[in-house]
């Protein structure tokens, strides 16, 4: 293997944080190699800001426990937890892998001496980087610290070119999480996936029915938070990812739709979650999901019903890739709701009924969605959202009762002032008041609401 010593001309040294140089230093000065390796390295060479710096050393685990008083070992594959200037860092012997007989993780691992062996089993040549040193046996570094690329990643990295270690097949056949982490990083990164690697993906995408659905999602995750995601998720649908991971989103391709011109349900999708704010990664989900309904209930172009259907067909997706449960009950509620349609006509009750529908707490989210999918179509992002907004903002600002929690009485007055006896028809007796509020906020008075209700307890009895 070739091994790079000198910086190639015009390429800038790494910058390594105090904490992690101190790392290095603390191994060099003990006779031991150390090296900055993956992502954080990449980063830095590409000259976007570095984080997660991780690193490999021929140290052995405990060898590193005893060098870092603190610090933790992780785990059979020698990662050690080091911290170091209030932060934590990954520590991680280097390695050879063996027997990836489930196409997920390696059975065991066989520590090494020598970086170029570690960088070996690495995913991706922008990722089988390093820079550091060997040390001496007497302690101290062999040398100047200096860049490792023995598979040409540096170049690769000025190149924005995304390319397997070795055989790409055999990469992916090890963990076929690598080919969706290489549509990722191909969003995240904007690097192109070099030709026989996608074709490699291509061709064992159905390898990825064997990989959990969290580390699925972990994946997707960390796409929905490109610039453009669209660019991971169309490489997912062309090379045949997309079937595996989900077979509702993939039926969208070739669906009509009377959108943009030429363009499909897919399209509209992808578009939709571009313009989704990344700051906003509930909604940038929803819209990934907000049509997913639409294959299952397409008839004679219309598609009845499809929040509906899709509500449902996106709560068993999100459930098979283990996101959170807080958070599929948000997205959920997004894809039920997002197809409201305002009018200009709607009275003040009318609008605080829709807020009151919808919960204060989702309503930026569901406008942010509603105009994604509004750019998604081809329209103006704030098209029948721009009134309904300042309108929604003129009710919320005038205080009004929107839920009963807004009500001045509760189901605690109802039983000690009216005689209610616990049960559900104390609900159906708050949830009439609050009807009667919406239409009118005056009436939000204990007096007046104790009198209306005296009357809807006779309705009960």
């Amino acid at each position: 293997m070739p091994r790079t010593d000198e910086p190639a001309a015009g390429r800038r040294e790494p910058v390594i944080p105090a904490a992690v140089q101190g790392i290095l230093e603390t191994f060099w000065a003990n006779g031991h190699a150390a090296y900055v390796v993956g992502g954080s390295l990449r980063d830095e060479l590409i000259g976007r800001r570095a984080s997660d710096w991780d690193l490999a050393t021929d140290a052995r685990p405990d060898r590193i426990v005893e060098l870092f008083p603190g610090a933790v070992y992780e785990n059979k594959f020698g990662t050690v937890d080091v911290r170091a200037g209030g932060e934590t860092y990954q520590v991680t012997t280097f390695r050879t892998d063996h027997d990836y007989g489930d196409h997920r993780r390696p059975h065991h691992v066989e520590f090494g001496d020598e970086i170029e062996t570690d960088l070996a089993r690495r995913d991706f040549t922008v990722n089988a980087i390093a820079w550091g040193a060997r040390g001496t046996p007497g302690g101290g570094r062999a040398g100047r610290a200096a860049l490792v690329d023995p598979f040409g990643g540096a170049l690769d990295v000025e190149r924005r070119l995304l390319r397997a270690v070795g055989e790409p097949t055999k990469r992916f056949e090890e963990d076929a999480l690598r080919m969706i982490r290489g549509v990722r990083l191909a969003a995240t990164l904007e690097f192109a996936i070099e030709p026989a690697t996608l074709a490699a993906i291509t061709d064992r995408a159905a390898l990825v029915e064997h990989l959990s659905g969290e580390r699925i999602g972990a994946e997707l995750g960390r796409l929905l938070g490109a610039r453009r995601p669209s660019v991971g998720l169309r490489l997912m649908a062309d090379s045949g990812l997309l079937d595996r991971v989900s077979p509702e989103l993939a039926a969208q391709r070739g669906i009509a739709q009377n959108k943009v011109p030429g363009e499909d349900l897919w399209d509209h999708t992808l578009r939709a979650v571009d313009a989704a704010p990344a700051a906003r990664p509930v909604v940038r989900l929803a819209a990934l999901v907000h049509d997913i309904g639409k294959p299952a209930t397409a008839a004679d172009g219309h598609f009845y019903g499809h929040e509906r259907v899709g509500a449902d067909v996106a709560r068993a997706f999100l459930e098979r890739v283990h996101y959170p449960r807080a958070v599929i009950q948000r997205v959920v509620a997004l894809v039920r709701q997002h197809m409201f349609a305002y009018e200009a006509s709607w009275s003040d009750a009318a609008v605080r009924r829709f807020i009151g529908k919808v919960g204060r707490d989702m309503l930026d989210e569901l406008f942010e969605l509603r105009m994604a999918d509004n750019a998604g179509s081809g329209l103006p992002p704030d098209v029948g959202i721009a009134e309904l907004r300042r309108r929604v903002e003129e009710q919320l600002a005038a205080d009004v009762a929107l839920d009963r929690g807004d009500l001045a009485i509760d189901g605690d007055d109802l039983i000690e002032e009216l005689g209610v006896e616990r049960g559900p028809a104390i609900g159906r007796i708050l949830g009439r008041l609050l009807d009667r509020v919406i239409a009118d906020p005056a009436l939000n008075e204990r007096p007046t609401l104790l009198l209306l209700a005296a009357t809807l307890v006779e309705d009960e009895s």
